[in-house]
């Protein structure tokens, strides 16, 4: 598995995905680790069937002892599955992840990490000299549902937000947004289930300063994109099942 730095001045973020050996029928994603110094947070670190690829990737950019933090959007077992593997080898990390998922969470393996509840309306973290924000995206999918923002590399993390499926060995950015519509149209009609919900989150995070948009499938939007993407995402009607 392959990483990409998308950001290095004072700190580091990295993505991971696109992984050629995966089994067919498992959803590719996206995972995302930010370093400072020596500390780093793992974001959705993944399902249990990438643990063994993402380990051996992530340790060629920091020590284990390096991996203090991890951090769950929502409860999910493509994101999150892993835990149990992860609490294996880091006997002193902590997970943050909304406090509603805790009881749910748990069932993927917690014997030695600590659960670090997010309350509904967010909060932020430290890691070492950045500072971290979750931004609530409740209903976007999960009813208990974090992104991750990061002002000094203006990189939001935005979960199930922009997803996009598509097969190993497609490129990492958007590189025509009118094309790339038809690959998030049906995912977001379908898996986000609120229009009120959708504007709270449009609200929140328009007032940010945003470089990257990260989803956890497909492609990253980066500059105009970005913007592209609210305007495409605010008209669009979501939580469609049956015509």
């Amino acid at each position: 598995m392959d990483a990409l730095k998308l950001y290095d001045n004072g700190h580091q973020w990295y993505v991971f995905g696109r992984d050629p050996e995966k089994p067919e029928k498992i959803i590719d994603t996206n995972q995302f680790m930010v370093v400072d110094g020596d500390r780093s947070i793992l974001l959705d670190p993944g399902g249990i069937e990438v643990f063994s690829t993402m380990l051996a990737s992530v340790l060629k950019y920091v020590d284990i002892e390096q991996i203090t933090d991890l951090f769950a959007s929502h409860q999910d077992p493509d994101i999150i599955s892993s835990l149990g593997m992860w609490d294996q080898v880091l006997p002193n990390a902590k997970l943050h992840a909304s406090w509603l998922w805790e009881g749910f969470i748990r069932h993927f393996g917690m014997d030695n990490v600590a659960y670090s509840s997010i309350e509904d309306n967010g909060g932020r973290m430290t890691l070492n000299n950045i500072e971290l924000e979750f931004i609530p995206a409740h209903y976007l999918h999960s009813s208990g549902n974090f992104h991750v923002y990061d002002a000094k590399s203006k990189i939001l993390f935005s979960g199930d937000i922009g997803a996009a499926l598509e097969p190993p060995g497609s490129a990492l950015f958007v590189e025509d947004f009118d094309s790339h519509i038809s690959k998030m149209r049906y995912f977001h009609e379908r898996w986000m289930p609120s229009d009120e919900a959708k504007h709270h989150w449009l609200k929140r995070v328009r007032k940010l300063d945003i470089e990257i948009m990260a989803p956890q499938h497909g492609r990253l939007f980066k500059g105009d994109d970005v913007q592209k993407f609210f305007d495409w995402f605010e008209q669009l009607h979501v939580g469609i099942a049956i015509d």
